[in-house]
This record gives structure tokens, sequence and C-alpha cells, in this order.
């Protein structure tokens, strides 16, 4: 791991923590901490014709791989640059055709293992005995579709070795989004895993390219541990502690978390003369988090989408007895609605619902939040195809704000950004 070499920055065991990362100089809201590329990553198969392989640029006319006709690059230089790890899949998915199906994971185990693994990976040791039958289960699956798709080409280690790399990289593995937050790949960054957790951050990850960018998102003095958030912060602590033991097997000790300060806020209430009784609200509270689960569960499933947005207003108007419209539960369920509208192409629906959420997403996440600046996006976005104008470059503008401190005032989505402002 190369962190030495990086000016400004040391490790440094944190107590309780293990391996961690501080500055040692200032550093101003908005600059770069350090760049890092990935020691290899995959893109997401969805994505696939529309971005190249190898430097995730998205743009028309790609051009495709001569032999399995599934991957697309730029040009010659990236698709040479690529054959090292596309020959892994090209072949197969030749023989495999439509039965071809490793998950994203697999995919990337097969890069690492590739190229060779040595100690790559933040060393919190994760033992599998630790990890709950579900994931076990899903890891067995992994396994198997490497066995199946990539054997031929990879010399692989025994199952239990395998196990462990698989829980290794889906704790450190790291998400590629677009401005939009929608996931396009995942990636393998050994001086990203560095970094501990807080829900109150220091700094923000996005990416460039293939890449990963570190920036501060609070001033930093000499001293300071960099913290980024791993999960959504959006949720109560008691749920954002459960999510966090589920995958990154911790809890979290930040000052939000110990006082539990953002509660009350995130759980509020609606005002009524005759105080709602506590026994209420943890029912509602129990509902909805049912809701929120049962939703993920059928959402992939259901394909008459009229029946996932009934299932929205019909827990939004069971939530809104007793929750108020800024309630993280209402948020939650009204997000996933206005993605069920955008999906069927009802961008005033969609904008209904987005328009509610923004009122409270800028309030409850911490500054310079991508979750607020995607959001600001897709409303730009919308309110732009339906010929609102003003109100989309207003939008924009609220965007470009996080963005320019989020991803640098040189990133490729601001000048994208400032080319949709000025379309007429």
């Amino acid at each position: 791991i190369t962190m030495g070499s990086i000016a400004g920055l040391e490790r440094f065991d944190s107590p309780g923590k293990g391996r961690a990362l501080r500055v040692t100089r200032p550093f101003k809201v908005g600059e770069l901490l350090y760049s890092t590329p990935a020691y290899t990553f995959v893109l997401s198969l969805n994505e696939r014709g529309f971005n190249c392989e190898f430097c995730f640029t998205r743009k028309e006319k790609l051009a495709r791989c001569g032999k399995c006709k599934k991957a697309f690059y730029c040009n010659v230089k990236c698709q040479k640059e690529d054959w090292a790890m596309h020959k892994l899949e090209c072949s197969a998915m030749i023989a495999f055709k439509e039965n071809w199906c490793p998950s994203e994971i697999s995919r990337l185990v097969a890069r690492i293992l590739a190229k060779k693994v040595g100690q790559l990976i933040k060393d919190d040791t994760i033992y599998v005995e630790d990890v709950d039958n579900e994931k076990r289960e899903m890891h067995e699956a992994d396994v198997f579709g490497l066995h199946r798709f990539f054997s031929k080409h990879l010399k692989l280690p025994d199952h239990k070795d395998l196990l462990t790399l698989f829980s290794q990289v889906a704790c450190n593995g790291f998400t590629i989004e677009d401005d939009e937050l929608s996931n396009m790949g995942t990636a393998i960054y050994p001086d990203v895993a560095l970094i501990n957790h807080s829900c109150c951050p220091s700094v923000i990850v996005t990416n460039k390219g293939t890449s990963a960018e570190v920036r501060a998102v609070q001033n930093m003095k000499p001293g300071d541990e960099v913290l980024i958030s791993y999960i959504d912060v959006l949720y109560p602590t008691d749920d954002l502690n459960n999510r966090l033991r589920e995958t990154y097997y911790f809890t979290c000790d930040c000052r939000d978390c110990k006082n539990k300060s953002k509660d009350k806020e995130k759980l509020k209430v609606r005002k009524r003369s005759d105080p709602i009784e506590p026994e209420v609200i943890s029912n509602m509270v129990r509902y909805a988090r049912k809701t929120i689960r049962e939703f993920r569960a059928v959402k992939h499933t259901k394909n008459i989408l009229s029946e996932l947005l009934e299932m929205c207003e019909q827990s939004l108007e069971e939530m809104g007895a007793v929750f108020d419209e800024a309630n993280v539960y209402m948020l939650h369920v009204m997000y996933q609605a206005m993605g069920v509208c955008l999906y069927m192409e009802d961008p005033e629906g969609a904008l209904t619902y987005g328009e509610k959420i923004i009122k409270h997403y800028s309030k409850l996440y911490p500054p310079f939040s991508l979750n607020v600046s995607s959001m600001y996006l897709k409303l730009g976005r919308l309110y732009m195809g339906l010929e609102r104008r003003s109100a989309g470059v207003s939008a924009f503008k609220k965007a470009m704000a996080i963005m320019e401190v989020a991803h640098g005032k040189d990133h490729f989505y601001l000048t994208e950004l400032c080319k949709e402002m000025a379309q007429k």
C-alpha cells in the first residue's frame, strides 16, 4: 500500500479501530487529500454498451470486442489495456451464451486472483464463522459461480480461502457511481480501505473514471482523522448501527451515534393537540422497517410497476397518520416511489415526490452530501424535460455548489452540467 508517498497524510493505529489515516497539515473544504487508481475494477453488466469497460467513459458509438461482441471500448487503446482482465470473461461468454451469469463480486474476485492477490485489503480479520448464514449462502453461491465461469483461466485457492476473500471483498469493495448515484461498477482501492467510518465524515470519496478521489468536506487541522461514511447516513442511530454490524462487523461511536442527537428530527412525528403515545410511535417504526424490507424483496420480482407504486402510496398513507412528512421513513418510501415514477416515465409524478424529498434532505444529510446533489440533478433534469427551464437551472446550480466541493471544480460531470444548463 502506497500511502507513505502522499504528502500531508500518515497512517496510525486508532484505538479499537486498527489501521487508520490522519492529516499532518490543514486541509480546507473541497481540497483534494489524494487520488488513487483502482487495484482492480469491473463495470456492471447493465452498463455494458453505454460505458467503456476500461475507463468507464460514457459515450455514443463505442467499439465492441470482435470476439464476444459483449464488451465495449472507447478505442483500440482501451481494449488492449483491458485485455488481461477481459480475457477472463470473453471466451466463457461465448461458450455459456445467455447462461453466463456470474455475480459482480465473483467477477471482481476473479480479477483480484488474476492479479495474484497479496495482502491487499484492510487486514481486519473477518472470521468466516462471524458471517451469518444468509451471507455465507450468498458467498457459497459466488464461489460456485467463480468455479463455473472462471476456472478455465484461473488457478483457484481452496474453498475456505475463497470464502474469506469474498468476505473481505464484500467489506472493502467500493461502488463506483455516476452523478445521480446509479451503480456503474465495483472497485478495490487499498488506499481508501484504510479510511474508517463516521456518520459525521470529514472527507468524501468520488470517482474520476476508475480512480478514486478523496476531498475534505470539513476544514481539517493536523492530527484530524480522515473519516468517510460507509453507508447512507439518513437513518436513525439504531438502523445505522444494525446496518454497520451486518455489513462491516462493527458499530459506530461518532458523536451523533453516542448522543443520538439527530434521532428526534429523523423520526419526526405529526404535531397533534393530543400527543401521540410512544407505543403508537414504536409500532409505526416497526411497520416502517418491515415495509422497507418487503419493498426491497419485491422490487425486482414485481413486473407490474403500478403495483409497486400502490405499495408505496399505501404505506405513506399508513405512516402519514403518525409520522411527519420530514420523517426519514416517509422520505425513504417517497424516494422509492419517485424511482418507480421515473421508471414508468411519469416525470410529473416523479417531480411531486422529488420536491417533497429535497425540502428535508438538505437538513438531514451532512454538508456536501452526494445524496443531496444527486437529488438536485434528478430534479433539474425533470424540470428541463418538462420545459421548466428556470426551475431546472436553479436546481442544477444547487447541485453544482455541492459537486464543486465533492468532485472538484474541474470534474467532467461539472463540464457536462454547464452544457446541460446552456441548452435551450
